[in-house]
């Protein structure tokens, strides 16, 4: 039984309000807080001693959640291992341990609408030229599915010519890239990559000989950390590009392997938005009490989304604070977001411990 609110689907992806997204995801994540105790032992055992007085919840701030680092160490799913379709891993650092969900048929198909919605939105319903800034491996099958090759599957329908410019070993193919250029770069094409990536290929390649990406509308994320240990922020990041690739629009957009098929896109004031079936709160990072608008603190994202796994309502391990709620532009609604770092690991303890106790 799928526990998604459908009216979503016929709601403008960023132009609900908040009051009445709090109303319509409250129902259905508490629906699918019952969903996941009922079919997942270990989920049920974490939430009965975690969250004792779960079933009074009369707002988002009140239902249970899981640490999202706990699918690191745990295959936490509510269906049964035949039923499993797709296995997604984070994109993660070498050497340190994976995220891992397990997706049905149901969620997989679920995640695919609501991402398909999202890209709409932001690239509109035409297909383009699309230039990967990435390596075909990535999409190996014999792999497990990663984040980056969620993300350019994800996108692949809204393009054509699907041209991947890096090499096995993440190398610039700047022959491939110039020929795809020299073919499409006359007119609107689109870009997608993993922000590191970006900043460590393409960048690098651009400033040796000019590449002229103007026409093209970039989508990236990932990577924010190795980044910003190098002082390189998103304002830093664009104007760089600009400088480089004279390229104009480039959107940022905040997810992750445990939120499959939902986003949170970047607008024009350099803010992140959830779409109308995603929903984000701050909590602060000792007390894990909900926070107010303009004070920072650990992200939770919610979403009705994960129907095989309990990934709906999930404490992150970034730092951010929420600027603004429904005065976006372009007529966006909702929350505004600016993520702000990762926490201090050693924060986090205490929810951790909990957790671990009821293991």
């Amino acid at each position: 039984m799928i526990h998604f609110p459908s009216p979503l689907f016929t709601q403008p992806v960023f132009g609900l309000h908040q009051q009445a997204k709090d109303q319509t995801l409250f129902e259905s994540l508490r629906n699918l807080t019952e969903h996941h105790k009922e079919r997942c032992p270990a989920y049920r055992k974490i939430i009965d001693v975690a969250f004792p007085d779960h079933s009074k919840a009369r707002s988002l701030n009140e239902l249970p959640f899981l640490p999202v680092s706990l699918f690191k160490n745990r295959s936490l799913r509510s269906v049964a291992t035949e039923d499993v379709r797709v296995t997604i891993k984070s994109s993660g650092t070498t050497g340190a341990r994976k995220s891992q969900v397990q997706l049905d048929r149901e969620t997989t198909q679920l995640s695919s609408q609501t991402l398909a919605a999202i890209l709409r939105e932001l690239v509109g319903e035409k297909r383009l030229p699309l230039l990967i800034v990435d390596t075909p491996h990535s999409l190996d099958p014999s792999m497990d599915m990663g984040a980056r090759a969620a993300a350019i599957l994800g996108l692949m329908p809204f393009g054509f010519d699907h041209t991947f410019i890096l090499n096995d070993d993440l190398s610039m193919n700047e022959t491939t890239l110039r020929g795809f250029l020299a073919k499409h770069g006359g007119s609107p094409f689109l870009v997608y990559g993993f922000t590191f990536l970006i900043w460590q290929t393409l960048i690098p390649t651009a400033q040796t000989r000019p590449i002229d990406l103007s026409n093209g509308t970039l989508l990236h994320s990932g990577g924010w950390k190795a980044l910003a240990d190098q002082a390189i922020d998103n304002e830093r990041f664009k104007e760089t590009l600009r400088a480089t690739t004279q390229l104009k629009r480039s959107i940022n957009y905040y997810g992750m392997a445990e939120m499959p098929g939902v986003v949170f896109a970047e607008n024009t004031n350099g803010l992140l938005y959830p779409p109308s079936f995603a929903d984000v709160i701050i909590r602060d990072p000792l007390t894990f009490e909900a926070l107010p608008n303009g004070k920072v603190g650990l992200v939770q994202v919610f979403s009705p989304v994960p129907q095989s796994f309990p990934g709906h309502a999930l404490l992150t391990e970034d730092l951010g604070v929420i600027e603004e709620t429904d005065n976006g532009p372009q007529g966006w609604q909702g929350k505004a977001l600016r993520i702000q770092g990762r926490v201090p690991k050693a924060e986090l303890r205490g929810c951790s411990d909990v957790i671990s106790e009821s293991l």
